[in-house]
């Protein structure tokens, strides 16, 4: 979530995560009925829900192994919304370390610089039928439901796809998110957190093409059951895992790069 998109303080979302909200304090930052808000909250893909007289996400209550998470990259054709889109959307929805889903869709593009085509290998051409950003947006929210927002450095591609849903008069994305690198760097040991150098050393996509929306969405993957298996038994719940991902201390990286180390030993054999 966006705090600037939920018209709640930083404080108030903090209790919403942990120790819960009363009814007064919540009551006193709302523009719209408190019904309504819920309602118009759990459209955009959070759900807050009372429990013995205060009020809480959902999330709080929710075990990791039964909750929905949607591991989610996006390729764009710059990095500013203001001038930029999404060419391609990827998603897989996982359940009890389970891909339950997926949607997978090329945006049309008018451009796309020949750098960006270097980079993805996804050219203008290759959009040409493909559908409307609109159309791919809307059916990427209904996807996405009120399921936990999960990506490798998470905050361009929530930030990206919430002010895109924005551009074409519909209102941002409220589901909880979680970042794959920070849980990583909590989770594995590593010289790099980059998605790339995490599928050389650990293997976790043997089929990758880096830069495509469903490889790296695979990757992440695979790296996030890695990070859940390596996850102390006491994070219980998605909110426990969202504040260890936040809050816990980093592990020590590496001081020596051991993939340099293996190539230099290969070269020199």
């Amino acid at each position: 979530m966006l705090a600037n998109d939920f018209n709640l303080d930083a404080k108030s979302i903090s209790r919403l995560s942990s120790r819960g909200l009363s009814l007064k304090t919540l009551k006193e930052q709302l523009t719209e009925e408190l019904e309504l808000s819920i309602e118009l909250w759990r459209a955009q893909g959070l759900h807050v829900i009372r429990h013995q007289g205060y009020y809480y996400f959902d999330t709080k209550f929710i075990p990791i192994q039964e909750a929905e998470f949607c591991i989610v990259d996006i390729e764009t054709n710059g990095s500013k919304i203001e001038k930029h889109q999404i060419i391609e959307l990827a998603a897989v929805k996982v359940k009890n370390g389970q891909i339950i889903d997926r949607f997978e869709s090329l945006v049309h593009t008018k451009e796309i610089n020949p750098h960006i085509t270097e980079i993805t290998g996804i050219a203008a051409d290759d959009t040409t039928n493909a559908p409307q950003l609109k159309d791919v947006l809307i059916r990427f929210k209904l996807f996405l439901g009120n399921a936990v927002f999960v990506a490798h450095d998470v905050k361009f591609d929530y930030s990206f796809i919430s002010k895109s849903l924005q551009k074409i008069g519909l209102e941002p994305l409220l589901n909880r998110s979680l970042c794959s690198l920070a849980l990583a760097e909590r989770t594995v040991v590593s010289y790099r957190y980059a998605l790339s150098y995490l599928n050389e050393t650990l293997k976790l996509n043997p089929k990758a093409r880096h830069h495509r929306a469903m490889s790296d969405v695979i990757t992440t993957y695979g790296l996030f059951l890695l990070s859940l298996d390596n996850l102390d038994e006491n994070i219980k719940t998605v909110e426990d895992l969202i504040k260890f991902s936040k809050e816990a201390p980093r592990l020590k990286r590496p001081k020596f790069d051991p993939l340099l180390e293996v190539k230099q030993e290969e070269k020199g054999q």
